[in-house]
This record gives structure tokens, C-alpha cells and sequence, in this order.
């Protein structure tokens, strides 16, 4: 098992958003989390990568105890996270933003092969590399994003609502990403707004609701239960 939360507690102060939460990740699946608003997806994203406290609970990676490990530490032990929102640096150019985000490595051949690699995935930023970040389309940050995290080789790629305010067709491209990250074996945890493509690319997911799980299963079984639709999927 590459990734293990059991009965996770945590939130901010004395405000307990998650309420025993648990999950499990193996090398190379895409997993997925899905809720309503309010439900701790964020939230537990947030506890994993370090910078919430967790007050009750254990997470493990690769079999070792990372529970309230230090971001850096998480960095480089192989986890990487794309926050929700736009998070480059606005006033850098694509090419700087990319190599800011490897900060961790050493310059080489290896990192420009990777470099490279960044922008045969994404051709938008190897057309846009000499742009500032805050000239790029929304679609084009969030690629900028996943291409910088991609840099440091994540064991495991953490993609908090990677779709957040895109428009319909750039969210499509988004997800043809996503599914070619997966078929390159990259193992990916989600969180998305859009749980039915999300589910569609899944090979597991689990539905949370007020800081507790609520159902799991693999992303077709989500999909076809009837109390899940009619509650999470609109349907």
C-alpha cells in the first residue's frame, strides 16, 4: 500500500472538520474524493501534506510513519501537491516557473530531459515558455501547476479540485491529462467538483460527508449506486 489514513481527526483550532477519516492509495491508481461542500475533501488534503495538524489518527507512506511530517520533508519523500486555485509565481515566465517548482533537484541533463517531457505533455506552455505565468489563461496555470509538480518525480500527485472555474472545454483537457499521467503509471489522489468524470477515471473512490466517510468502492460502483447519484452526482 502506497498510502494509508486511518481514523484521521484534524481541523483549525478547535473546529474539528475531519471526524475519523480513512482511505488507502496503491502504486499506480487514480483515487478519488468526492462530497458535498463543507464535507473536509480540502481539508484533508490539507492534513495530509502537512499543513493542518493531525489530532488523532496515523497516515503512512510506503509503510513509514509520515503523521504530521513537516511539506518539505513530505516533498521529498515523493508526495507533491497542486493546491485549489492558481498558485505560480505571476510575474515569471512559464520556463522559470517550472524550474522554481524543481527547486528540490539538482540542475542537469536529467532535469532538462524532464523539462522537456513537461512540454510535450502540456504543447500550450512550450508555445507560452517565454509568457509570464499572469498572462496565461486559467487552463494554462493549472497545466503549469501539474507540469511544475510533475518535476519532482511524485511517487504520489495530490490534485485539489484541478478543474475549479475552467471552462467546460478546458476542463476536458485537464482530464485527458490526468488519464495520461495515469497511463504513464502515475498515481494520483483527487479531489473534483466534476465526481462524475472524476469517477470515469478512478479506479477507486470514496464519497465524504461531514468529515466522515460516508461510501467507497471502485469508480464504476460509485457511479452505479442509486443512493449515490441521487445524492452527490445530480442524477
Amino acid at each position: 500500500m502506497l498510502l494509508q489514513m486511518t481514523n484521521i481527526h484534524a481541523g483549525y483550532g478547535k473546529i474539528e472538520i475531519l471526524r475519523g477519516v480513512s482511505l488507502e492509495v496503491k502504486a499506480g491508481q487514480v483515487v478519488s474524493m468526492i462530497g458535498p461542500n463543507g464535507a473536509g475533501k480540502s481539508t484533508m488534503f490539507k492534513t495530509l501534506f502537512g499543513l493542518l495538524r493531525v489530532t488523532q489518527g496515523q497516515v503512512m507512506f510506503e509503510g513509514r510513519d509520515i503523521t504530521n511530517a513537516a511539506p518539505g520533508d513530505l516533498l521529498r519523500a515523493g508526495i507533491a501537491f497542486v493546491p485549489q486555485g492558481r498558485n505560480v509565481f505571476p510575474l515569471m515566465t512559464v520556463d522559470q516557473n517550472l524550474r522554481l517548482g524543481a527547486y528540490i533537484r539538482e540542475n542537469g541533463p536529467e532535469l532538462e530531459a524532464d523539462i522537456a517531457r513537461v512540454y510535450d505533455m502540456f504543447p500550450m506552455l512550450a508555445d507560452a515558455r517565454a509568457k509570464r505565468a499572469t498572462d496565461l489563461s486559467g487552463g494554462q496555470q493549472q497545466m503549469l501547476e501539474m507540469g511544475r509538480a510533475m518535476l519532482l518525480t511524485p511517487k504520489l500527485l495530490l490534485l485539489d479540485e484541478p478543474t475549479l472555474g475552467l471552462a467546460p472545454m478546458v476542463f476536458k483537457e485537464i482530464f485527458r491529462m490526468i488519464e495520461a499521467l495515469r497511463e504513464r503509471g502515475q498515481t494520483i489522489l483527487m479531489v473534483e467538483q466534476n465526481a462524475s468524470q472524476a469517477l470515469d477515471i478512478s479506479d477507486y473512490a470514496y464519497v465524504l460527508e461531514l468529515g466522515q466517510n460516508k461510501f467507497e468502492g471502485t469508480g464504476t460502483e460509485i457511479q452505479n449506486d442509486a443512493r449515490i447519484r441521487h445524492l452527490y452526482l445530480g442524477r
